[in-house]
């Protein structure tokens, strides 16, 4: 396992480049996001004594929760803040970002890249609030305004260009179609409690995973929506943040407050497969490499990354 640490700052969001198999790019905050600056490492695994190489770093003047990788541009990243901004960086040029927008109200806690159409960005905010951006643009497109308590996070359909879906603190997961501009076209009561994180399964469509401070994470057909598919049972504290494989589309990912990284593959009886325990503070960044098949990141509030390849998915994977 590689670990960094990201001294004086605590991880927030991580993600592998989609153009390059070994960029890693993590969003950070001083003093646990409270108060103070935010840095975003820009690092290349597999490299060096350490085993990560940091290529740049780029501060900012407030705590950063979030970060995507351009999805057109190999070297430009957008970052979410809690001072209510984006900004968008080339990692090629100095230390200022090629853009910034300041519309939000309050802290961007999500920031998502359009996987499939590659022309637009979504965000959510404190504010309660989901925008719509394009990169060459210097105002947003659109604001969604349904929700009635923080969007924690927003994320891109995978299958389709037009959809996303978010997920917010009122306990509703809600799918939005850019045809349909008004309002959103599918709302889910997927919670007893704030719905912190959400990821499109990368292999089915109509497959949604969702983390919440209820403890659980919920597997849903959005086809079905009365009732989950499966809950996965096991995090002693709030789950942060889950992401789907992008090689099996059994396998769901999921980081907590309870200091773990846990793997699940749903289609089994018993799914938790593996518990990752090596940090020692709030575990809220996870991401797995595009390239790398079993490899996995986090980052959490103890200013560590950890790189790796859990045993079990070496296992599936016919590594082991």
């Amino acid at each position: 396992m590689i670990k960094y640490r990201t001294e004086g700052f605590n991880g927030y969001s991580l993600q592998f480049s989609p153009f390059f198999e070994n960029k890693l790019a993590c969003g950070t905050a001083a003093n646990f996001g409270l108060v103070g600056n935010g840095r975003l490492f820009i690092m290349n695994v597999g490299v060096g004594p350490t085993g990560i190489e940091v290529e740049r770093i780029f501060d900012t003047q407030d705590g950063l929760f979030d970060c995507s990788w351009s999805e057109i541009n190999e070297n430009q990243i957008v970052t979410a803040s809690g001072d209510g901004s984006l900004k968008l960086w080339d990692i090629t040029l100095p230390d200022f970002p090629i853009r910034n927008w300041q519309e939000h109200e309050r802290e961007v806690f999500s920031v998502h890249w359009n996987l499939v159409k590659k022309d637009t960005i979504v965000s959510g905010s404190w504010d309660t609030t989901i925008r719509l951006w394009n990169p060459e643009l210097p105002q947003s497109l659109r604001t969604y305004a349904e929700h009635t308590k923080v969007v924690y996070n927003t994320t891109w359909s995978p299958h389709n260009p037009e959809i996303f879906a978010s997920a917010s603190g009122d306990q509703t997961l809600k799918i939005w179609d850019l045809k349909s501009p008004s309002k959103s076209v599918q709302t889910i009561l997927a919670h007893h409690n704030e719905i912190l994180s959400l990821d499109w399964n990368k292999y089915q469509q109509n497959m949604v995973v969702t983390g919440s401070s209820d403890l659980t994470v919920k597997l849903w057909d959005l086809r079905y929506p009365n009732r989950e598919v499966i809950s996965l049972l096991g995090h002693e504290y709030a789950v942060r943040r889950v992401k789907c494989s992008p090689h099996n589309g059994n396998i769901v990912g999921s980081v907590s407050y309870d200091m773990t990284m846990r793997l699940w593959d749903t289609k089994l009886p018993n799914p938790l497969i593996e518990v990752h325990d090596d940090h020692t503070e709030f575990v809220v960044g996870i991401d797995f490499n595009l390239y790398v098949e079993g490899q996995v990141a986090t980052c959490a509030w103890d200013e560590k990354i950890h790189v790796f390849q859990p045993i079990s998915l070496m296992k599936s994977s016919g590594f082991y």
